[in-house]
């Protein structure tokens, strides 16, 4: 299986706020912007990944980084 370079995750509109949810790990954010939002579903993945080998969810090194 090849790695993947992106965490894929849906992002629906709550009562007050934007709601993002991860579809491969345990990660749910939310934000009061849509930007707000990413940032913090950004940060969210990277705290979840952190001191874990991302190839035991099936991705590739850092993939939070930005894509060229």
């Amino acid at each position: 299986m090849t790695p993947q370079h992106s965490v894929k995750a849906t992002i629906r509109r709550g009562e007050k706020f934007d709601v993002a949810e991860c579809l491969e790990i345990a990660v749910v954010t939310q934000g009061k912007t849509l930007d707000e939002t990413v940032e913090n579903l950004k940060e969210a993945v990277s705290l979840h990944l952190e001191g874990e080998d991302p190839a035991n969810f099936g991705l590739a090194p850092d993939p939070c980084a930005p894509v060229p």
